[in-house]
């Protein structure tokens, strides 16, 4: 099934990102920026911070306001720039403690998706992903699972065989797949612990497919959300099918719904809280 895999760990010093977040906007992917670009850049963003709804503000202006967890917003185009980014609980800014503060420079050219999420042990980060919007052969998609949930590492299967591995927050993975109806769950890394899933996933051919495993396991609120960026698609005779990683959809539950199952969820707590207990012991 997998034509491609390269593991990533693409952490782009958040810049773009939270000026996204900060503006509410969203694009898919951040590709290197190139000679022809001008002086904008393309920002999605996903929230993935549970139980937080934030106010976000740039240089002392509030730019976005009451943005909810598991949201990923629409693509939209930034001037590049640097701007102090501040993330507030919402209704407690400026003049309280940011949540996340950072001073972000979004550069010329850039395609980028943010994430605001938790580390793995359960703090609020911003974390900037590139997307890869090169095209795909003909029949294919591509599949990107992002780990920036508090839990530890997973697998991630699909059709019952290990796809990515030992996935870490907050690493990314990615390959090409035949596209069409892909069977998938996640699993504790190394074993057949179930803990989200199974879903169906609907991979349409040139598609790029992001899904984004959110939440704490400790909290049993773990999650999956979802983005689609179309016009990766190979056209015979070389003619570009255009799109340049344009989001066709995105949504937090619609695709893996399934995903958020209560007994794989509990099990990842389990075995979380055991960890950070023995460790305390040692």
């Amino acid at each position: 099934m997998t034509s491609r895999t390269s593991r990533t760990s693409r952490t782009l010093a958040a810049s773009a990102g939270a000026c996204a977040l900060a503006l509410g906007v969203a694009a898919p992917a951040l590709a290197a920026p190139d000679a022809d670009s001008d002086d904008t850049a393309m920002v999605s963003v996903f929230h993935g911070v549970p139980g937080l709804t934030v106010d976000v503000y740039a240089n002392g202006d509030e730019l976005l306001g009451d943005f909810e967890p598991g949201t990923v917003t629409a693509p939209r185009s930034l001037d590049a720039g640097t701007y102090d980014i501040q993330l507030f609980e919402a209704g407690q800014g400026p003049d309280g403690t940011p949540a996340v503060e950072k001073k972000i420079e979004v550069p010329a050219g850039a395609n980028a998706t943010i994430a605001a999420h938790l580390s793995a042990d359960g703090k609020p980060r911003l974390t900037a992903f590139v997307n890869d919007v090169s095209k795909v052969d003909a029949g294919k998609a591509r599949l990107t699972v992002r780990h920036v949930a508090a839990a530890p590492a997973v697998d991630v299967r699909a059709g019952g065989q290990p796809l990515f591995k030992g996935l870490e927050n907050p690493e990314e993975d990615t390959t090409v797949v035949d596209a069409g109806t892909v069977p998938a769950d996640v699993v504790l890394a190394g074993t057949d612990t179930v803990a989200i899933g199974p879903a169906d996933l609907n991979l349409k051919e040139g598609t790029s497919n992001v899904v984004y495993a959110w939440g704490s396991a400790a909290d049993k609120n773990l999650a999956p959300a979802t983005q689609t960026l179309g016009g990766m698609e190979s056209v015979p005779n070389g003619v570009d099918a255009g799109g340049g990683g344009a989001a066709v959809s995105s949504n937090s539950s619609d695709q893996w719904v399934a995903w958020a199952a209560a007994a794989g969820t509990a099990a990842l707590a389990g075995v979380l809280v055991a960890r950070r207990a023995a460790g305390r012991r040692g």
